[in-house]
């Protein structure tokens, strides 16, 4: 008996951690950090690119900020790096090189970076 509820608890503690982790639900322009080989969630955008030994080795970069675009109010500008699809709601409004948004092993000064506009 003992033996199930400290494993009920001990399940439930692990969901709570695991959902305290992810990114739903976040406040509006709240950022968190992750390895570049995990998907940008629903509502996010990539901001920031840079290489970390925690997320592997190379030349590429391999580690990237987000940040929630969601619940912005309409009219809302922000910078996000041309490496996610603005999401629904958001156009962009104009693009420029930013030496934060260098995703690519090979960089370059093109454009790689938006400014976006909530626009519904």
């Amino acid at each position: 008996m003992i033996r199930t509820r400290f494993a009920a608890l001990a399940t439930m503690a692990f969901t709570a951690l695991a959902v305290a982790a992810t990114p739903a639900g976040a406040a509006p322009g709240t950022t968190q950090n992750m390895c570049a080989n995990a998907l940008t969630p629903s509502g996010w955008v990539d901001v920031q690119w840079w290489n970390s030994a925690g997320c592997g080795s190379g030349f590429t970069p391999n580690m990237k900020q987000i940040m929630d675009l969601n619940g912005y109010p309409v009219g809302t500008q922000v910078n996000a790096c041309a490496s996610t699809w603005p999401p629904a709601g958001w156009t962009i409004v104009s693009s420029h090189y930013s030496s934060g948004c260098r995703y690519s092993a090979v960089p370059s000064f093109n454009a790689n970076t938006w400014t976006l506009k909530r626009t519904s």
